[in-house]
């Protein structure tokens, strides 16, 4: 007669010794920002040992600050195998310059190191040195043959500083997924791929910082929140990383066409795509596109959706927001 009651307490042991769901949360410093990686961990295993392993493979691939990558290699002309990272953010970047017309252009790295945005020291920029990057600088001028970059010019240098820490969050969470996790967040340096729902089982909240050239060291203020389902999220803006010289204020951004910061009313380009890596490019090359050009390459399709922040003539905060956009803000901020 006793034996239900045992059985029952038996099977309440054993169940209660089976590892439980349940969410994680870990952060830490790579490509020289910040990580922030939520999970729900089927067997609530820690899993940033594994991720740091994905992150740190990528490193060794298309790390332009670690002279043994594969990017480096190819950037000082030594013989090197293209492993399959490198391809898969070389191919995607190659197309995106494409339908960008060159406003993304992962050869860009010759003028954005004379600025002192880049990976070498900053140069004296004159108007002569700028027309000489220009014959290195065209995303036409390289292509892979036979499992090696092949180049027009030998000083033509590459730099997927715009596109690999988007690819890094894909990888992230293409690792996050064969570990059977169901329900993340990844957010690497402002960019982030999201899945399923938080703790709270809601969908995860993403926040759009306002520009303001002021609060860099203020506390940061938000212009926007979107609701992330199922998508990856991007954002690129001048307002953080510029400097001022001689009361002359220069971007990161550069035009890979002019060879000079970019210069124009948009302020901050937020953009939504099926993966990161599409996500980062685009961000960036809507910064250098400026808001017309930008608004017209939304409209032409894509797949992606869209958070811009510009200035009008009078110096007001504006923005546009594409219809698949809009659908995803759950609040916005003047």
């Amino acid at each position: 007669m006793k034996r239900p009651c045992f059985l029952a307490i038996l099977l309440v042991v054993l169940f209660s010794c089976q590892p439980q769901a349940e969410y994680v949360s870990n952060e830490g410093f790579i490509y020289g920002t910040i990580y922030h990686v939520t999970y729900e961990s089927p067997d609530g295993k820690d899993l940033q040992e594994g991720m740091e392993a994905v992150m740190n493979e990528l490193s060794r691939s298309m790390s332009t600050f670690d002279s043994t990558s594969v990017i480096s290699k190819v950037n000082k002309n030594e013989a090197t195998a293209l492993d399959e990272h490198f391809v898969t953010v070389f191919n995607r970047a190659q197309e995106i310059s494409d339908i960008t017309d060159g406003a993304f252009d992962i050869t860009v790295a010759p003028m954005v190191n004379v600025w002192g945005f880049g990976f070498k020291n900053k140069e004296q920029v004159t108007a002569d040195l700028i027309d000489s990057l220009k014959n290195l600088v065209g995303y036409q001028k390289v292509r892979i043959e036979n499992d090696q970059l092949v180049k027009e010019h030998p000083n033509t240098m590459l730099d997927a500083s715009a596109i690999a820490k988007g690819f890094a969050c894909d990888l992230v969470a293409s690792y996050l997924d064969h570990q059977g996790c169901e329900n993340y967040m990844v957010e690497i340096g402002g960019e982030v791929v999201a899945k399923g729902k938080n703790a709270k089982g809601n969908y995860w909240s993403i926040g759009i910082s306002k520009p303001d050239d002021n609060e860099f060291f203020a506390e940061q203020k938000l212009k926007a929140i979107v609701e992330l389902k199922e998508r990856a999220l991007a954002t690129s803006g001048n307002y953080r990383n510029f400097y001022v010289e001689n009361g002359v204020k220069y971007a990161h951004t550069i035009d890979p066409k002019t060879g000079y910061p970019v210069q124009h009313s948009l302020l901050s380009t937020t953009v939504l795509a099926d993966d990161c890596m599409t996500a980062d490019a685009f961000a960036t090359a809507f910064m250098v596109s400026g808001l017309e050009k930008s608004v017209a390459m939304v409209e032409a399709g894509h797949n992606i959706d869209v958070y811009f922040i510009y200035s009008d003539d009078e110096g007001n905060l504006k923005t546009y927001v594409s219809p698949g956009f809009k659908r995803l803000l759950k609040k916005e901020f003047e």
